[in-house]
């Protein structure tokens, strides 16, 4: 049972992991269903998807972490609708006045102008060329790009500008986009990650309601490296005592599908997500959850997530370097602990528009 001032019917939040709508951290006033006192039976309306839209002013959101290896990212959505209970960008839905619990997964924003603004900004005159990652927030390949298409437009503007491009997908939609990202990749511009968490298909619907199950994400693997497509696998992320036994297992089925690269991620617990993967864990793997908590604990000095710079995705300590240990050997062991190919950035040019002066040579 959810710890929350405000918990979900299960019955009313079917596909979906959070068990909560706790209010953000920024808001002033909470709010909390009470009863009203009638003893009449009410049924409450089902959870569904709600989709808004903002124009944004800019997309290109530069990152100065100096434990990424990118320095520009690009979300076409706000929230995500796959709903991963573990997932350390639920916090952003509290600067909308949102819920980082059920709100994150319903209540979406889209930003349909995003591929006009990306080509205006990429025309700067002091616009620096670097790789841009996608999907390192919220996932471009939910569902809800399959009507939207914010995510393919951008790709074709990146294509046209010739612009390099990293994705991070959980998404089987992205196959959609293989006629784009083929032809990127032959010039060297597109390489892909595909997050496979577990391969336990029970674990993985609960755990992340509406992503692609395992084994339709390995697929996704093998159509992309088909298609010429450079592909990392992501065991990420890697949960104490729940997936962690899977390490090697992950890794291999990675492999078998072509990925020529791998790599892994500790679960992060920032700000409210802490307290929804709790509820989530006790409310389904009762028996481990004081176990999966007290690792956590070991890896970050006491608490359940640090913030420090270069331990936040790995933790410390002796358990963490046990993870990190195994996942080397079975990375080299299985021909996955190279790099994937650099991303040109030499090709960069942006393609003619209307009103320019041709050059007479």
């Amino acid at each position: 049972m959810s710890s929350s001032a405000r918990p979900v019917d299960p019955a009313l939040a079917r596909g979906r992991a959070a068990l909560s709508r706790e209010c953000g951290r920024y808001e002033r006033l909470r709010r909390e269903d009470v009863h009203d006192g009638w003893d009449l039976p009410e049924e409450g309306a089902v959870f569904r998807t709600e989709v808004s839209e903002e124009v944004p002013r800019s997309v290109i959101t530069y990152v100065r972490s100096p434990d990424l290896p990118f320095d520009r990212s690009l979300n076409p959505y706000r929230g995500c609708e796959h709903g991963c209970i573990y997932c350390f960008a639920r916090p952003t839905h509290a600067w909308l006045g949102l819920s980082p619990g059920l709100d994150f997964e319903t209540r979406l924003v889209a930003r349909p102008t995003a591929p006009q603004v990306l080509a205006r900004e990429l025309r700067a005159k002091k616009y620096s060329v670097a790789p841009l990652a996608i999907g390192t927030n919220t996932d471009p390949y939910q569902p809800v790009e399959r009507d939207r298409g914010i995510m393919r437009a951008c790709l074709e503007v990146l294509r046209d500008f010739r612009h390099p491009v990293a994705i991070v997908t959980k998404g089987a939609l992205i196959e959609r986009d293989i006629d784009i990202l083929s032809d990127m990749a032959a010039q060297g511009l597109a390489r892909v990650g595909i997050s496979v968490t577990t391969l336990d298909e029970g674990l993985s619907r609960r755990m992340e309601p509406r992503a692609p199950g395992p084994k339709r994400r390995l697929q996704v693997i093998r159509r992309l490296v088909e298609a010429g497509v450079p592909v990392r696998i992501m065991a990420s992320p890697m949960v104490p005592a729940l997936t962690d036994p899977e390490l090697e297992s992950i890794l291999t089925a990675g492999a078998e599908a072509g990925a020529t690269s791998a790599s892994w991620i500790m679960l992060r617990l920032p700000l409210e997500v802490a307290q929804l993967w709790q509820d989530w864990l006790h409310e389904h793997y009762p028996d481990r959850a004081n176990r999966v908590m007290n690792h956590l604990r070991d890896m970050h000095g006491g608490e359940v997530y640090s913030s420090k710079w270069f331990a936040r995705m790995r933790g410390e300590g002796p358990y963490a370097d046990l993870v990190a240990a195994r996942f080397a050997r079975a990375a080299r062991q299985l021909g996955l602990d190279r790099s994937q190919p650099p991303l040109r950035c030499d090709l960069f040019a942006p393609p003619p528009q209307s009103g320019d002066q041709l050059s007479l040579f």
